[in-house]
């Protein structure tokens, strides 16, 4: 975790704990009084709250008792079972609760030296792209004696309530808690990438390719530290929290706290006949209620397995609420799936790494179409690349590029009534390889990737990209709607992932003595076909080099082939405008490339935009002699900078 942490309302821990404990009295927050105000913006709960300290709830309050579990959760009377999920996800990692819970053993109660309790803990969340250290007192909500809202199973331990007051004075109130999303919850515990796959449309429960791919890839996420939680989405016809005949609770999330290869059958002496299943074990919040089909706690199924391969597997028969499921049912009678992908940026690791760019941007409305921030998405033409644009290269052949857009929480704004998420996501377009200003007109780029557009506070994709030059532009789904979001890149190798602020050229010092643009042109490289063949086995190795004043833009090489497809893309800023394009072909060789032909282009506004065919030439003027081959490309050119 990185060592600059922000104070949440600039609150600071050891001081405040240190006049508490010198004035020789317990800590009650300001900032998050024990008051309604703390619990609700909207609806009253039904029954008077008092606010009481862990002592006068019982005797030996802890805040661990027996170290965490994700058993140690109950889920209390408000809507938030996607918290507890949460939580019981984040008690299975040791390395992630201990971030958010800093320095427990310092929090925890001392029975020895009593006068070192204050009644103020602190706790961590990511919050858009920085840790922030929450402060809260120990006054918790009860009602007749009991705690009414996320609470342990044994009554002296107190982390998760706790924790929970942090999260709701980060919302506002326990009331902007209720109805929210566990991959939300996850990601404030841990600066995961949340990915949400929705089973019924992807027909999970009936391809069993696709299952097989999804249970390798919650699998492998799972092994390396990920956290998972899933739900079945209410329908028209049915209710939150209504149970399916198979024991199920809907519109409730539910924390995977295992996935497993189990083995049956009989080792022999030179086989194994073995049936080979595919299970997925899960916790509901409310500690009971728990699936009773196939391979549920007391099903005919366990007795196929051995008394040891059941303890490895953690098999208890209580109606604690965790229960197994083959991965095959889990498809077919779950809807959603949240993925909290723990990405692994770290040099010293054996599992493989990902190179990590963030940037913070913002939607902003401007009636100046040039500073206009707020377009929309790709079906509003006119306006969709008035947005945030981001450039990022793609270096290898081919490359895996994890995209993860948020938008910043708005439970805070719940108040106001407009707590509800805006629909986003982005378009990813290949552009030309030398681009360093904004895209004003979409000509010769390709739309390689969309992601899905929803409400949701992250949207994710994943994408083998190839290499070149890409242009990312988030977007909001409406045109003209203000607010923050962070972009996540992660790549295999740097991406230089940075924001694209220019309209045009910059005009500078150099630009008065040197010239400055005049004209604008696009080239797209389609292919070239019937190039001379150069080698025994009657191919080329060849690749273009497009000049133009001092720039030279050289394409990948093509190998084996006298027709090949380039699709290069290249845009030039063009101070002297009499001066030609030259677009060459070369064999590439190992000491020495051979020049095979070259078009020459005057480049004008008046000439046609539409995808043309030219003969190579030798070199010189456009009047040379032809040589074998030509070449297809489309060029566009403008006197307006700001046109393409």
């Amino acid at each position: 975790m990185s060592s600059s942490v922000q104070l949440f309302r600039d609150q600071k821990y050891h001081e405040l704990k240190g006049q508490c404990i010198q004035q020789r009295q317990l800590f009650e927050d300001p900032e998050f009084p024990a008051s309604d105000e703390s619990l609700f913006y909207q609806t009253a709960p039904s029954r008077k709250v008092e606010w009481k300290r862990p002592k006068d709830l019982c005797e030996d309050p802890h805040l661990f008792v027996n170290g965490i579990s994700s058993h140690d959760l109950h889920q209390g009377t408000l809507g938030n079972c996607w918290f507890v999920a949460a939580c019981s996800c984040l008690a299975l990692r040791e390395t992630l609760w201990q971030q958010v819970i800093p320095d427990f053993n310092e929090q925890e109660w001392d029975a020895k030296n009593p006068e070192k309790y204050a009644g103020i803990f602190r706790f961590r969340f990511w919050c858009f792209g920085e840790w922030t250290e929450v402060v809260v007192d120990d006054l918790l909500p009860t009602v007749d004696g009991k705690l009414i809202y996320c609470h342990s199973n044994v009554k002296n331990e107190f982390w998760s309530a706790l924790l929970e007051k942090a999260y709701a004075k980060l919302a506002g109130s326990y009331e902007a808690l209720d109805g929210g999303s566990a991959a939300d919850a996850i990601v404030d515990f841990t600066g995961a990438v949340a990915e949400s796959i929705d089973l019924v449309q992807g027909k999970y429960g009936e391809i069993i390719s696709e299952q097989m791919k999804l249970f390798e890839d919650l699998l492998k996420v799972h092994k390396r530290g990920g956290l998972i939680s899933c739900y079945i989405a209410a329908s028209s016809g049915s209710t939150n929290e209504a149970e399916t005949e198979m024991g199920l609770v809907i519109g409730h999330a539910y924390a995977v706290t295992a996935i497993r290869k189990l083995r049956l059958g009989e080792r022999l002496i030179f086989s194994f006949k073995a049936e080979k299943l595919f299970m997925i074990r899960l916790r509901n919040p409310w500690g009971k209620r728990e699936w009773n089909g196939p391979w549920s706690d007391n099903s005919e199924e366990w007795k196929k397995v051995s008394n040891s391969e059941r303890k490895s597997l953690g098999l208890t028969l209580e109606n604690d609420g965790e229960f197994w499921m083959t991965f095959e049912d889990w498809c077919k009678n779950f809807t959603d799936v949240d993925i909290c992908r723990i990405v692994n940026t770290s040099y010293f690791s054996i599992h493989k790494t990902w190179e990590k760019k963030m940037m913070h941007g913002a939607w902003a409305k401007n009636s100046e179409p040039l500073l206009n921030r707020s377009g929309g998405c790709f079906d509003n033409r006119e306006t969709f690349l008035q947005n945030p644009q981001y450039v990022f290269d793609v270096k290898k052949t081919e490359d895996k590029v994890l995209v993860s857009l948020q938008q910043e929480d708005r439970r805070k704004y719940k108040k106001e009534g407009k707590g509800d998420s805006i629909p986003i996501g982005f378009e990813i377009l290949k552009v030309e390889d030398n681009r360093s200003c904004r895209l004003h007109k979409l000509t010769v780029q390709e739309r390689v990737a969309t992601s899905p557009y929803i409400n949701t506070r992250t949207v994710f994709l994943k994408r083998i990209l190839k290499q070149g030059r890409y242009v990312l532009i988030p977007t909001t789904y409406h045109p003209g709607i203000i607010t923050k979001f962070i972009l996540r890149l992660f790549t295999d190798v740097p991406s230089k992932l940075r924001q694209l602020k220019a309209d045009k050229p910059k005009m500078t010092c150099w630009s008065l003595l040197c010239g400055y643009p005049r004209r604008v042109t696009q080239i797209k490289i389609h292919s070239a076909e019937g190039l001379q063949k150069q080698d025994r086995s009657g191919g080329a190795d060849p690749y273009v080099l497009i000049k133009c004043e001092n720039q030279n833009i050289r394409s990948s090489v093509q190998h084996n082939m006298t027709s090949a497809i380039f699709d290069t893309q290249v845009i030039f800023y063009r101070k002297n405008i009499d001066s030609p394009i030259i677009v060459q072909v070369w064999n590439s060789n190992v000491l020495c490339d051979q020049f095979l032909g070259q078009a020459v282009l005057a480049a004008l506004p008046s000439d046609p935009r539409e995808e043309q065919t030219l003969q190579l030439r030798g070199r010189g003027s456009r009047e040379a002699a032809e040589v074998p081959g030509h070449i297809t490309i489309k060029v566009f050119s403008s006197d307006d900078l700001v046109e393409l």
